[in-house]
């Protein structure tokens, strides 16, 4: 509903400044030159999406999510005590985390919400636990081995070499969830005192 809002916000602004500008003949051409470009980049995006959603579901059959979830363990110990200890939520987890790091956002969100609503099945409430908040800053800003939506769309738009951006997601995805699970942390202790 929001949303909606704010899109017809901004179509209104638009169309009040071609008016205003007289450019009210550049306008449709402008939309029609943008929907075109969104439906390409959709279904560059979507290829993408298909192959590393592939490999994601071929790691997982040949157990090396599950053998990620043992590597990750003691780090998911301290930042999910609790979680940790149900192997339906650790697995949730593992998949939600091996997405991001191979930069799938939109496949890790749904192993994301599963990990989230088994740890409120676990916590026995309604409201969201200290783990829970911890989740989702972790889905939210992810740590990104290989950004595949990012290389997509740099290909999508002509880049010579997609993955040259690695050293600089590395660097942003790692300070972004750190300051991001210091702030759950401080806050988590905040509202516990």
């Amino acid at each position: 509903m929001v949303m909606g809002a704010i899109w017809l916000g901004m179509i209104l602004l638009s169309v009040g400044a071609a008016f205003l500008n007289g450019n009210t003949g550049a306008l449709t051409p402008a939309a029609l030159e943008g929907a075109s470009s969104a439906v390409t980049l959709c279904i560059s995006l979507a290829g993408a999406l298909c192959l590393w959603s592939g490999l994601s579901k071929v790691m997982e059959r040949a157990g090396l999510t599950e053998k990620l979830g043992r590597i990750m363990r003691p780090v998911f110990r301290r930042l999910f005590p609790q979680s940790c200890k149900d192997e339906t939520a650790l697995g949730f987890l593992t998949a939600n985390v091996s997405a991001n790091l191979l930069g799938l956002g939109s496949a890790a969100t749904p192993m994301g919400v599963a990990a989230v609503r088994r740890m409120q099945k676990l916590s026995g409430g309604t409201e969201a636990t200290d783990e829970m908040c911890r989740l989702i800053v972790m889905n939210t800003a992810s740590i990104q081995l290989l950004p595949t939506t990012v290389a997509a769309v740099r290909a999508a738009a002509g880049a010579q070499s997609p993955f040259d951006v690695l050293p600089a997601v590395w660097i942003t995805s790692v300070c972004s969830v750190g300051a991001g699970l210091l702030a759950a942390f401080a806050f988590g202790r905040i509202r516990c005192d």
